[in-house]
């Protein structure tokens, strides 16, 4: 006598549990696997002096922009600022100083991706030049042996905006004449001379990032002649909000 199989429906209900039960642990597998691939990529280690002196002010820019390109990407690098703050605490041996902007959409350690001990920053409201600033980039590049200079405006900055519309409010006006030598070079434009033209108020930006770098070669005898000496290079770039991009000022 010939014997049938019968499919159940608990037999059906029994594969169905049992395919389930694979797939979930192929996926928790998968899982296990990503988290231990990311789990490698942290990073603790923090710039050694030995390190530093051997980078070159080309290599530190090209680093930059790399970064910012992962920045952009959302590939950033995954790191142990915890451990990071320990390992940096006896002493620091950053690659670059960048002035910067006060604005808060700006945060530039994530802009360049790197991390704890990498970069020394200045933040000034309209990332202008003055004496303090001077002396801050002439001992870090001096003294703490930074290779690189990088003076960074930004999209829809609030202080050239205040400076176009010659605001007067407080300390902020003198702040402003900080900023007005760029408002000055920057009438050759061709359209609306307002805070509400964007294209004009990136115009006077990047002049103002111009003028910067202007200043740090005029007023600091220390940097210029290690920029000709080739120990350092000082670049302006301008950094859009909107997108995470950077064009760099010649």
């Amino acid at each position: 006598m010939e014997l049938k199989h019968q499919i159940t429906p608990m037999a059906v209900l029994a594969a169905m549990l049992f395919a389930c039960n694979s797939s979930n642990q192929t996926e928790n597998h998968s899982n296990n696997a990503l988290q231990t691939n990311e789990a490698k990529q942290i990073v603790s280690h923090v710039m050694t002096k030995e390190e530093q002196e051997k980078l070159t002010p080309d290599a530190v820019l090209k680093e930059f922009i790399d970064g910012n390109k992962r920045f952009q990407s959302g590939q950033t690098t995954i790191r142990d600022h915890s451990e990071q703050a320990r390992k940096s605490a006896p002493g620091q041996f950053p690659k670059a100083v960048v002035l910067s902007c006060l604005d808060s959409r700006v945060p530039v350690e994530d802009v360049f991706d790197q991390g704890l001990g990498d970069i020394f920053v200045g933040r000034v409201a309209g990332n202008f030049v003055n004496e303090d600033l001077l002396g801050s980039m002439e001992f870090a590049c001096k003294v703490a042996g930074a290779k690189l200079i990088l003076v960074m405006g930004h999209q829809h900055c609030g202080a050239v905006k205040g400076a176009i519309d010659d605001v007067k409010l407080g300390n902020i006006t003198a702040m402003l004449t900080k900023i007005k030598p760029a408002v000055a070079m920057s009438q050759d434009f061709i359209g609306q001379k307002t805070s509400k033209n964007d294209e004009f108020v990136k115009h006077v930006s990047e002049n103002n990032i111009k003028h910067a770098i202007q200043q740090i070669h005029e007023k600091s005898p220390i940097l210029k002649e290690m920029e000709s000496k080739g120990e350092i290079k000082i670049v302006g770039a301008f950094y859009r909000l909107t997108d995470g991009t950077l064009e760099f000022i010649k």
